[in-house]
C-alpha cells in the first residue's frame, strides 16, 4: 500500500527538490532550460558518451528514493541524431537490488539475474524518418514521451520476482527530462477528468495526467499527434 506522502502520486524532481543538488547528483554536462513550449523546466543532459554526464536520484548509491508505486513515468525527449541510456535500480521482496536499463545504444533485450536491458525505438513525427522497430540514434524530429514502466509486472513477468520500491534512477546522455513521478494510477494522457468520469476509468485504475506533468496541447491539435506514449 502507498505511503500517504506517496499518493495518488510522487512528482520526484519536485519532492527530492532536484534543482537544489542535495538530494541529487549531476555528473558532467547537465543543464536547467526553460521550455517555453513546455512552459516550464527541462534539464538537458549531453556528452560523448552515456556514463560521462548523468543526473542521479538520490546524490548517494548507498541510499534508497523508497518509492513504492505501481507505475514509474518518465517525461523526456532523446537529443536527436544521439543514443541515450536510463538506469533505473528496484529492490525486490527478497532485498536484492536488480537494474533495469533502456537505451537506444541496445540492439536486442537481454536480461541476468540482476540487470534487465530494453531496446528503446524513438519514435519521429513523421514515421517514415525512423525504421520502425529497429533501435538506434533518435531521428531528427524525436519526439517528446511519456514513459510509462509497470515496475511489478517487468520483475514477475521477467525475473520472477516480487517488486518492493524504486532505489534510484540515473538519467545518462542524450536526453532532455521534465519530470518523474510514481504512482499506483495509470495516468491517460489526452483524456480530460470530465471524460475520465464519463467513460468510468477510475473503476479500472485510470486516470488523467495530473497537471504538473501534462504536455501541453495547443487549441485543435491531439495529445497523440504531438506526443508518443509508451507502455511497458
Amino acid at each position: 500500500v502507498l505511503a500517504a506522502w506517496q499518493r495518488p502520486y510522487l512528482n520526484i524532481f519536485k519532492h527530492f527538490r532536484v534543482e537544489e543538488w542535495k538530494r541529487s547528483a549531476k555528473e558532467g554536462d547537465v543543464a536547467a532550460l526553460t521550455d517555453t513550449r513546455l512552459k516550464g523546466t527541462i534539464y538537458r543532459i549531453r556528452g560523448s558518451n552515456p556514463a560521462s554526464s548523468y543526473l542521479q536520484l538520490p546524490r548517494a548509491g548507498t541510499q534508497s528514493l523508497g518509492l513504492t508505486g505501481r507505475y514509474l513515468y518518465l517525461l523526456f525527449r532523446p537529443l536527436p541524431h544521439k543514443h541515450f541510456l536510463v538506469h533505473l535500480d528496484v529492490t525486490t521482496e527478497e532485498n536484492q537490488v536488480i537494474r533495469i536499463s533502456f537505451s537506444n545504444l541496445f540492439k536486442e533485450f537481454k536480461s541476468t539475474a540482476t540487470w534487465l536491458q530494453f531496446p528503446f525505438v524513438c519514435g519521429a513525427a513523421s514515421e517514415g524518418t525512423a525504421r520502425r522497430g529497429v533501435p538506434g540514434a533518435a531521428p531528427a524530429d524525436v519526439r517528446w514521451t511519456c514513459l510509462v514502466l509497470d515496475l511489478p509486472s517487468i520483475l514477475a513477468l521477467y525475473l520472477s520476482r516480487r517488486y518492493s520500491h524504486l532505489r534510484g534512477v540515473k538519467l545518462c546522455s542524450n536526453l532532455l527530462v521534465k519530470n518523474l513521478c510514481t504512482s499506483d494510477l495509470l495516468f491517460e494522457p489526452g483524456v480530460t477528468l470530465a471524460e475520465a468520469r464519463l467513460g468510468h476509468l477510475s473503476c479500472r485504475g485510470v486516470a488523467p495526467m495530473p497537471r504538473e506533468f501534462a504536455f501541453p496541447v495547443p487549441k485543435g491539435k491531439k495529445w497523440h499527434d504531438l506526443y508518443d506514449y509508451i507502455r511497458y
